[in-house]
């Protein structure tokens, strides 16, 4: 089993992995025949969190709807696992204080 932890701590980094890309897109959203960055994520071996990777699309063009909402659910995906990160400092402080 995971430590909640290390699924907080990943989730936080592929959080930052969709904000710089979107941030990417947005800063070249006038570049021509650029092509934007889209960020993949999929389950970590054992339910220990996600691991991102930043691929490239498959057309050129640019999405300024798009990145604006990646930014939203960004933020929302970092407040959430700062919330796991928060819990588990809580529940390791009420087990210590349980069994000192």
């Amino acid at each position: 089993m995971a430590s909640l932890s290390s699924i907080g701590n990943s989730g936080l980094q592929a959080a930052q992995l969709r904000l710089d890309a979107s941030a990417h897109n947005v800063a070249n959203l006038n570049t021509p025949g650029f092509r934007r960055q889209v960020v993949e994520q999929t389950e970590s071996p054992g339910g220990a969190g996600v691991r991102a990777s930043v691929q490239r699309s498959p057309q050129e063009g640019s999405a300024l709807e798009q990145d604006a909402v990646e930014q939203m659910a960004a933020t929302y995906a970092f407040k959430a696992n700062v919330q796991v990160l928060k819990t588990n400092d809580r529940m390791m402080g009420a087990l210590l204080d349980t069994r000192a």
